[in-house]
């Protein structure tokens, strides 16, 4: 199913006037030092008001079947918002990762729960170096002895979203066959969550560690390496779409603060250093917005050179939400470093969006990769 210009329209009008109501700045400080990192209420409300974690979801799973067009207009929404949400996390990794393994019966008992929004997940890759690379995962998993299909998995995972609230951990292990996924239910025995201390205070992030936790396998095993591959491409569009969301605010920001901010007796957008970091600014945001519209909308045609770009957007969309929260900073002024200004909280998730699944150097690679470089 995919949704008309009109139809997009009409949802990021929706989506906006709901983060607005609910996601003011105010909102997203006071969840900052918050414990859960998100509203339950507002959560709860995207669910049964906007139907949002079930947007992408296939119908046959409870959702309403839309794809990656629909899903971008969301999370830029969201990153413009700065939305302190389980959405990320469950929706773009954790639910992909289960429909990129092509297990039904372990899509068909999580993803309804999922849709409705009554279950938050979220997916374990990286170890202490960050890598989401599954070549370097030292995490393991055995079968369990009982004859029944079970595995009992082990190790540590950082850096997990939502790490400490998830109901349910896709959780990426090695076994005899390779790189594998498995599903861990997070209240099991043998699960310890441990809160991180981040720059990114609006992303909440967690260690978990796995001591011969009761694991399902989910999909082939040993075919890890190419599941994370498929969910890495859709990841890093969603994650370009909330970085492009993110970087068109800091970009209206300056710009409100350049027509309406005075020094010596007139506004400071005249001057033309002001001019041109916003200038600068919005050729930076107009190429990440082209760049993560068009990889999602090839992902929706399932086109075969989806990623590629998917590797585009995310080294576009990286560099010009960093280029544009730091501009933000400048052209506020002195009052723009401060604590009490909002530029630094999108400065923040500009450089923790940047190095979530790698960094510069790997995303690079990662371009190259795509291209058969």
């Amino acid at each position: 199913m995919s949704a008309d210009e009109s139809e997009l329209h009409q949802l990021r009008a929706s989506v906006r006037e709901f983060l607005e109501a609910k996601s003011p700045e105010e909102a997203v400080r006071k969840l900052m030092e918050s414990e859960p990192r998100f509203d339950l209420d507002v959560w709860a409300q995207s669910a049964d008001q906007l139907r949002l974690p079930g947007l992408v979801i296939p119908e046959e799973y409870g959702g309403d079947g839309f794809g990656q067009v629909e899903l971008g207009v969301v999370l830029e929404e969201m990153g413009r918002a700065l939305l302190c949400s389980p959405f990320f996390a469950t929706v773009v990794l954790a639910a992909q990762a289960l429909l990129a393994s092509g297990d039904k019966e372990a899509c068909a008992r999580h993803l309804p729960g999922i849709a409705a929004g009554l279950t938050t997940a979220t997916l374990a890759v990286a170890e202490d170096d960050g890598s989401w690379d599954p070549a370097l995962i030292s995490a393991r998993a055995v079968p369990d002895g009982n004859g029944d299909g079970g595995w009992r998995l082990s190790g540590r995972k950082s850096f997990v979203i939502d790490g400490t609230t998830a109901d349910l951990v896709v959780v990426v292990a090695r076994t005899v066959a390779g790189p594998s996924f498995f599903t861990v239910e997070r209240a099991s025995a043998g699960v310890t969550a441990e809160a991180l201390e981040t720059l990114d205070a609006t992303r909440a992030m967690a260690r978990l560690t796995f001591d011969a936790v009761p694991a399902t396998l989910v999909g082939p095993d040993g075919a890890g390496g190419r599941i994370m591959a498929k969910v890495l491409d859709i990841a890093t569009v969603g994650l370009a779409a909330e970085q492009a969301g993110g970087a068109r605010r800091c970009l209206e920001t300056s710009a409100e603060h350049a027509r309406t901010r005075h020094q010596f007796g007139r506004p400071i957008g005249s001057f033309q250093a002001v001019k041109h970091k916003c200038a600068d600014m919005l050729v930076q945001v107009e190429l990440a917005e082209a760049a993560s519209r068009e990889a999602a909308r090839l992902a929706a045609e399932g086109a075969p050179d989806f990623p590629i770009a998917a590797a585009v957007a995310h080294a576009c969309c990286s560099r010009a939400y960093m280029f544009a929260a730091m501009e933000n900073i400048q052209v506020h002024g002195g009052i723009g470093f401060t604590w009490e200004h909002p530029a630094h909280l999108y400065f923040r998730r500009a450089k923790s969006s940047q190095l979530l699944f790698g960094g510069p150097a790997l995303y690079h690679e990662r371009l190259l990769d795509r291209l058969g470089i």
